[in-house]
């Protein structure tokens, strides 16, 4: 049940080396794309972004211990906004598209787990065509949702025409996936510079608080229906080192305010209250100012009798390029409260983790996109590398998500499999799009692990026409890390849409 790291995608294979194959933030200049886009993005991971991480490996080798380990690995994603809700966590965060320089935000995307390493992609459950009085370009930033009364209320910044431009909007839907719906058709909080990174909280008298903004921190209460509020605008007094995308709640009768601290770079700061409206005493950091980050957000939530802080760092940026882009990807750490309810300081995502606290049913269906780890494997004529995009997910029309844009030596690892003691008999996979010759090998442990079976894809047929394939399997007892390897020619090789194992 290990965290997977960038040691495991720096595995190589030999396979007869086949040729086959300070910032006031968002005032900067404003994944991986889903199978109509795949010759286009295996052209530019041949050509260009494995390029630049070869290049990059010449001065950067490749890491030999767990490194920060973005938990998404499909898309780039930022601005963590953490739900508990039945026993499942909904990861939201928002979404910095492939090729962005500065900020590209047009849609939020959700993932969920119950185990806190194995992630599955939901999809996009709201973008800013949800809002069609926002502009449509770009600024979906950092979100929040929450529940109340069996409704879902997705707070969401945006932008609108003329200045200032920041407003906050919300949408409501009747389940945590979406899809969300314009509560207001018109913002919640009325424009005003620096007016974005909503946080709500519930508190227990059933008060909501709506808290936000940058470089100053605002709040308001909001009615019952969650989509008004009563009161003034008001503004907090000054905290120490905050700079942005607060986090807030409460906790065993303390208040709670994370943040994102003075820019650049950005560390995680937070602060205590004994009231919801403060005031706020700074405690100091959950994560240091750290040089590999210019920005950051957090986002804080109890599962399962632990707790988690969520994050973000550029490392799958430079793991593909030296240069700064906005792409960001989330990470979490479990920690523990000390016993006055403040925080330690974790270092980076470096020095910290977040294990599996359960293993995952492999005899029941599992989505394709339930993925710990994802990578592709080198060659031996290829230099080291820390990590390469080789496959994505794409939502088709009825809002289902699929693994796609399938590359040759490409593989999904998912962790903590329990095949119990009578072991696996057979694997079964739902495909579509397969190219002759293809196929998906079973191996435990690691990526060169043991196989234990192989299933023949072949020729599937079209796009969305799934079919489900079965393979003979042999040698899976107890708990492993599953590693599915794809393997085939030139190209996108298949579409997958879930698989299982049979006793």
């Amino acid at each position: 049940m290990r965290r997977p790291t960038f040691a495991s995608a720096a595995a190589v294979i030999d396979e007869g080396a086949s040729q086959n194959d300070h910032r006031p933030a968002r005032h900067r200049p404003a994944g991986h794309r889903p199978a109509e886009h795949c010759s286009l993005r295996n052209t530019a991971l041949r050509h260009g972004k494995l390029l630049s991480s070869l290049m990059f490996a010449l001065v950067q080798p490749a890491l030999a211990a767990p490194g920060p380990s973005p938990i998404v690995q499909t898309r780039f994603t930022a601005d963590p906004a953490p739900m508990v809700h039945n026993g499942v966590v909904y990861l939201y965060t928002s979404h910095d598209e492939d090729d962005a320089d500065g900020f590209k935000m047009v849609d939020w995307r959700l993932y969920t787990s119950t185990d806190m390493v194995n992630w599955t992609d939901r999809g996009s459950p709201a973008s800013l065509k949800t809002f069609p009085w926002a502009n449509q370009t770009n600024d979906a930033w950092a979100p929040q949702i929450v529940e109340r009364d069996g409704k879902f209320y997705l707070y969401a910044p945006v932008t609108v025409s003329g200045s200032p431009r920041n407003v906050i909007a919300v949408a409501v839907a009747d389940k945590p996936e979406g899809p969300f719906h314009d509560a207001l058709g018109k913002p919640l909080i009325a424009p005003h510079e620096g007016f974005f990174d909503p946080t709500v909280w519930i508190d227990k008298d059933g008060q909501a608080y709506l808290y936000w903004g940058n470089p100053e921190l605002w709040y308001v209460k909001l009615n019952r229906d969650m989509v008004s509020y009563s009161g003034p605008i008001t503004k907090a007094a000054r905290i120490t080192d905050y700079q942005e995308g607060p986090w807030f709640y409460g906790r065993k009768g303390h208040y709670y305010m994370a943040f994102a601290s003075t820019c650049c770079s950005e560390g995680i700061g937070y602060s205590m209250a004994d009231k919801p409206t403060g005031p706020w005493t700074y405690k100091g950091t959950i994560m240091e100012h750290d040089p590999r980050s210019t920005g950051n957000h957090p986002g804080i939530i109890d599962y399962k009798g632990n707790s988690y802080l969520f994050g973000f760092s550029y490392e799958l940026n430079f793991a593909e390029t030296p240069i700064h882009h906005e792409r960001r990807s989330v990470s979490v750490a479990k920690f523990d409260y000390n016993a006055d309810g403040t925080i330690p300081d974790l270092g980076w995502w470096d020095k910290t983790s977040a294990p599996q606290i359960e293993p995952l049913d492999p005899y029941r269906r599992v989505e394709a996109e339930t993925i710990a780890w994802t990578s592709r494997i080198a060659r031996k004529i290829d230099r080291p590398y820390v990590w390469a995009p080789g496959l994505t997910t794409a939502q088709d029309g009825h809002g289902g998500v699929y693994v796609t844009g399938i590359l040759d030596r490409a593989y999904i690892k998912v962790a903590g499999v329990d095949f119990g003691k009578e072991g696996a008999k057979s694997f079964t996979a739902s495909l579509a799009r397969g190219t002759p010759g293809s196929s998906i090998e079973l191996r435990l442990d690691r990526v060169d692990g043991p196989v234990i079976g192989t299933l023949p894809v072949g020729d599937t047929g079209e796009q969305g026409q799934w079919h489900e394939k079965t393979t003979d399997v042999a040698g899976a007892t107890g708990v492993h890390d599953l590693y599915l390897l794809f393997k085939g020619g030139n190209g996108c090789l298949f579409d997958v849409d879930f698989w299982r194992f049979a006793r």
